[in-house]
């Protein structure tokens, strides 16, 4: 776990070993264990904590309508909080659910801002995660705006294959703001081209 995390970091920061440790020693991050299905932070609580996944798959999702909205997925490596209830400290309108056994690392929200004020290096680290998190979210809203469902799947499947191979239909066409039935019949339309 430790090792994963180190390389995860100096992806985003460039840091010394001692710098590394105080990371370690600040952050205080805690290895926790969920099986598929299980909620990470649901609709209502405060979301008080920066997950980093070890292993396995989540997603967060809205309920509108009484429908689920996926609004992303997280696979090994990935790090997610609701930045807006994390930095508000409001209850979040956003479920975080693991899809797959998963194995994530959580550091606290206190731990993480004790570590900003202790080691300045990390600031930077905590500014490119909320960085990555707005372009997300643009990125997501440019696509819903500019492409059509079946152009989105076909980005999916050439920029982001995990997602094809490991998350359910359900939740792809939940993903892509469709039915699984709408899906099912993009999904053979591209097949029955390919075959001809």
């Amino acid at each position: 776990m430790k090792e994963q995390l180190a390389t995860a970091i100096r992806k985003l920061v460039p840091c010394s070993e001692d710098q590394l440790e105080q990371f370690f020693l600040i952050a205080k991050p805690e290895l926790k264990h969920f099986k598929a299905k299980q909620f990470v932070l649901k609709e209502g609580e405060v979301c008080r904590h920066l997950n980093f996944v070890i292993s396995g798959l989540m997603r967060y999702f809205y309920i509108v309508d009484g429908e689920e909205v996926t609004g992303q997925f997280f696979f090994e490596n990935g790090w997610y909080a609701d930045l807006g209830s994390f930095l508000s400290e409001q209850p979040s309108t956003q479920n975080i659910q693991t899809i797959e056994n998963s194995v994530l690392v959580q550091i606290s929200k206190t731990n993480l801002y004790e570590l900003y004020e202790r080691e300045p290096v990390f600031e930077r680290f905590g500014r490119l995660l909320a960085e990555y998190s707005f372009l997300g979210i643009r990125g997501r809203y440019e696509k819903f705006s500019l492409l059509t469902p079946e152009e989105h799947y076909l980005k999916l499947i050439t920029e982001r294959p995990k997602v094809i191979e490991r998350v359910p239909l359900k939740y792809i066409a939940s993903f892509l703001g469709i039915k699984p039935e709408s899906l099912s019949r993009i999904r053979k339309r591209l097949f029955d081209e390919r075959k001809s």
